[in-house]
């Protein structure tokens, strides 16, 4: 999709990395929706999204029956072969890549089925964006994967992939993100980012209402203005909104200057968490990829549930602050989640 998603941040970081270090390189990112149906994209990703909020509870099943379970064979993606795979082909006669990164289940598992299908043999990485590996990824044909986790990395071995194949590299961020020492939290306000993902998707106002003061929320509204001018109307000294944000400075300097972020289980904003030990607080799951995603995280106790059902989300938020076992415990989680990563392996591009 064109609107601005995990994946597209994480190949735009990918191709930011690449000419960092091989200035000869042609590096062209391809959304295969929008190649393949052009200004029907938009109509699309928009239904998808208007889908998820107001019908939450079919989307889930049906992600989870056209993605999610196992039928005892991967080879089931007919459905995508029908109305991408024409396209697919098309792409790479045109293209001719040498090597395909793959942030997206749908292109890897077409160029799966293309290079066991032909004499087709580029370098076909998958860069997994999410905590878990739905079955749409294409496995067989596919020469490296670079994993978000060492729960994911375990599981890709239950699927057949040799462990030489597999790197993990966590869900690539931008490397303008920069690690800082930790910010000592302030007994009398902890500062928290609040973000629904960078489309304002979310209810910010129940939390600004049941505020007391005591938290300081900076408030990513993304484009959504209705929001965002909403926020302002408060005219609360603790409540900061921002509209928008794509600079990847402003973003790093923003985490700097808080103590936690309460956020959705998405997979580059928690990357993004994680690469600066910043505690993550998560109130709100949609369905399909958010759940799953949410499954992972908790398994590595690298998130913290906040739920309206346990009283206030603010004073959740406070009591995990004024407890030093239990942050001692999740800076142990989040410390034995970062001692599995390596760096990205740029070597393979050498292979070509």
């Amino acid at each position: 999709m064109q609107i601005s998603t995990g994946h597209h941040q994480v190949a735009d970081t990918l191709r930011y990395i690449v000419k960092q270090q091989y200035e000869g390189f042609h590096y062209e990112k391809v959304d295969i929706l929008s190649y393949s149906y052009g200004k029907l994209e938009r109509v699309i990703s928009t239904s998808y999204l208007l889908w998820i909020q107001h019908f939450p509870t079919s989307y889930h099943l049906i992600y989870d029956i056209s993605s999610v379970r196992e039928h005892g064979n991967r080879k089931r993606n007919s459905f995508y072969s029908i109305f991408f795979y024409s396209f697919f082909k098309r792409l790479i006669k045109e293209k001719h890549p040498d090597i395909l990164f793959c942030t997206h289940a749908l292109p890897s598992s077409l160029a799966s089925r293309l290079k066991q299908q032909s004499n087709w043999n580029p370098i076909v990485v998958n860069v997994y964006t999410d905590y878990f590996v739905n079955r749409v990824w294409g496995i067989d044909g596919i020469d490296y994967h670079f994993a978000p986790s060492i729960l994911v990395k375990n599981d890709l071995l239950k699927k057949g992939v040799a462990k030489d194949k597999i790197f993990v590299t966590g869900i690539p961020i931008n490397p303008k993100f920069k690690r800082t020492s930790e910010r000592k939290t302030s007994n009398k306000s902890i500062k928290i980012l609040v973000t629904g993902g960078n489309l304002g998707v979310g209810d910010m106002g129940k939390i600004v209402k049941q505020s007391t003061g005591r938290v300081h929320f900076y408030i990513l509204c993304g484009k959504n203005r209705k929001l965002f001018n909403k926020l302002n109307t408060y005219r609360k000294e603790n409540i900061t909104p921002f509209p928008y944000i794509s600079s990847r400075e402003k973003m790093n300097q923003l985490y700097d200057e808080v103590d936690g972020v309460l956020t959705k289980p998405g997979g580059v904003t928690v990357s993004e968490c994680l690469y600066k030990r910043k505690p993550i607080f998560v109130s709100h799951v949609l369905p399909g990829q958010e759940k799953l995603n949410m499954e992972e995280l908790l398994k590595l106790g690298v998130v913290i549930p906040v739920h309206e059902e346990k009283g206030n989300i603010e004073q959740q938020i406070i009591q995990f602050f004024h407890n030093e076992n239990f942050q001692h415990k999740y800076r142990n989680n989040v410390e034995n989640y970062h001692s599995h990563l390596e760096n990205i392996p740029l070597s393979i591009l050498d292979k070509k």
